[in-house]
């Protein structure tokens, strides 16, 4: 927060990696990350993870190659200090319950999303407390068709067991994250979201069973 209200977004997504890479230092833990190629400078995304933990912001923010934007709901931009922020350094704030109000949150977005940059959702909503996979809503799936951008699904697994729900206890572990390859939603369209939804829940359910890290 502290350097992105310096004014520079450069400040502030840096200044968020080191942040981030700091705290997963102190824990500690060890980082098993695939996938790298997946995913290029030149292209932006619409990122798709699992969460079973707090602690999910932790790695992705230090350690996804990726600019990350978080897409956020509209009340928390009403917080003193943290909201204003998170506008500086180009997250996004949406209104849930009025799609016309999402849909020109995302035409605003696009002015500040740039090549190299990760669009993050998790869609469960909530943390999954046993690491099972949730239901996932749609917001994720109708964003990533309105702004016209491949969905790349997250698997995560570990973090749970680092900082469980409910707790502020860190425990030393095991995190590993696979970064599976890009999903083109227009394939598909609104009429077969479900059909988008099913299959990115597979690849992300897929990492987490198989975990078949690359070096």
């Amino acid at each position: 927060i502290a350097f992105s209200l310096l004014g520079s977004p450069n400040l502030g997504y840096w200044g968020g990696i080191l942040w981030a890479r700091v705290c997963c230092f102190m824990t500690p833990l060890q980082l098993n990350l695939s996938g790298r190629k997946n995913v290029k400078q030149d292209q932006t995304y619409v990122l798709v993870a699992n969460h079973q933990s707090h602690y999910d912001a932790l790695v992705l923010v230090g350690f996804l190659p990726l600019n990350l934007k978080w897409v956020m709901k509209k009340e928390l931009r009403k917080i003193p200090v943290f909201g204003f922020a998170c506008e500086k350094v180009g997250h996004i704030f949406v209104d849930r319950s009025n799609r016309k109000a999402a849909i020109e949150a995302v035409e605003k977005a696009k002015s500040t999303v740039h090549n190299g940059s990760g669009i993050i959702f998790m869609p469960e909503g909530t943390r999954s407390k046993n690491g099972d996979l949730l239901p996932f809503k749609k917001g994720a799936f109708r964003f990533a068709l309105d702004i016209g951008l491949p969905i790349v699904p997250i698997s995560i697994a570990g973090t749970k067991d680092i900082l469980p729900a409910g707790t502020l206890a860190l425990t030393p572990g095991q995190v590993d994250i696979i970064i599976h390859e890009p999903i083109d939603p227009t394939h598909f369209g609104l009429d077969k979201i479900d059909d988008l939804i099913v299959l990115v829940r597979s690849k992300i359910q897929s990492g987490l069973d198989g975990l078949q890290l690359d070096p």
